[in-house]
């Protein structure tokens, strides 16, 4: 009876540890995209295919976490050309201004394919920043994620925004 009880705990432990990945170094697009995040971030949703997907949890250590998911998603997805690279942002711009309570914010970046916005997710307002870029036959999105106020404080929101960023200048290099 122990033994099977030991089994038991040990299989739970196991897909625990599957189903909750660290994330570190990620590679996309058969190698062709690849970036860094920071070793807390959780690993949280990968979709395979056309378009390939990573989605990473931003851990925000306040109470009001339990109601908000603060995440980090890359996409990339295959593009022949400009101009089919052109609709796939302006598709995704179009769906951003669909959400409720749409507002556009101000950019800081002067790159055109730079977007800044809020809107409200279960009635938590969130600031979401989206960058495009077009490389080697893939439209690449990086879109980040968060709630506009967290109880974590401003501290914590400019390590989200950085831990953005970085993963931004390596996408964008």
């Amino acid at each position: 009876m122990n033994f099977r009880r030991y089994m038991i705990a040990a299989s739970a432990l196991l897909l625990g540890g599957i189903a909750v990945a660290q994330a570190d170094d990620v590679s996309m697009a058969s190698g062709s995209v690849h970036f860094s995040t920071p070793a807390n971030w959780v690993g949280i949703m990968q979709v395979d295919g056309d378009p390939e997907v990573r989605v990473f949890q931003v851990p925000d250590p306040s109470p009001s976490a339990s109601t908000t998911l603060a995440r980090v998603s890359v996409t990339v997805k295959q593009v022949t050309n400009m101009q089919d690279f052109n609709s796939y942002v302006g598709g995704a711009v179009a769906k951003a201004k669909q959400l409720k309570d749409y507002q556009p914010g101000q950019s800081g970046s002067s790159d055109q394919n730079s977007f800044v916005y809020t809107a409200s997710e279960s009635g938590t307002a969130y600031t979401y920043v989206e960058r495009y870029w077009f490389r080697d036959g893939h439209a690449i999105q990086l879109r980040c994620a968060r709630p506009s106020a967290s109880q974590a404080g401003q501290s914590w929101a400019a390590t989200f925004d950085k831990g953005c960023s970085s993963i931004a200048s390596t996408l964008g290099a």
